[in-house]
């Protein structure tokens, strides 16, 4: 069963969107470094459809992508929701700290791949080993590097 610990309005995790994030718990990753070590706790509301679209009736004309962040004890469950969601206008993401495509690769049309690893950074390092991919047709292009431009300072 997937829980919804906390969500958000962001607008940094997918580059373009104004992103509804859910943060998932139970993580089995336990990446050393961890920001949100907490998620790795079975803990927070089971996600359903009435808190999904309860969620989408609060904030669907302020965003344009709906983002899990984990769920991969469970990644079929995650890309149902995926599904789900493509019902709707709304984009779907998914950041994952596994390495490879999750199976039902079509639920999403952006999917973070590759688990934390302190000594390399996270997306905004160049160093980083995770990558950020945008589904583009029937291909997945790495955008990752859209998180390395240098901003201007005025």
């Amino acid at each position: 069963m997937l829980k919804v610990v906390s969500y958000d309005i962001v607008f940094q995790e997918i580059p373009g969107e104004v992103t509804l994030a859910l943060n998932l718990s139970n993580c089995p990753c336990h990446c050393p470094g961890c920001h949100s070590p907490h998620l790795a706790e079975d803990i927070g509301e089971e996600l359903t459809e009435e808190l999904m679209d309860g969620l989408i009736a609060r904030y669907g004309k302020m965003i344009t992508c709906v983002a899990f962040m984990g769920g991969d004890a469970e990644p079929a469950k995650v890309a149902q929701w995926g599904n789900y969601i493509h019902d709707s206008r709304l984009k779907t993401a998914w950041y994952s700290g596994r390495m490879n495509m999750p199976q039902d690769e079509q639920a999403f049309d952006y999917v973070k791949l590759g688990p934390y690893i302190e000594a390399l950074g996270g997306l905004k390092s160049e160093k980083t080993n995770q990558r950020l991919y945008k589904r583009v047709e029937s291909e997945w292009k790495d955008i990752t590097s859209v998180f390395w431009k240098k901003t201007i300072d005025c």
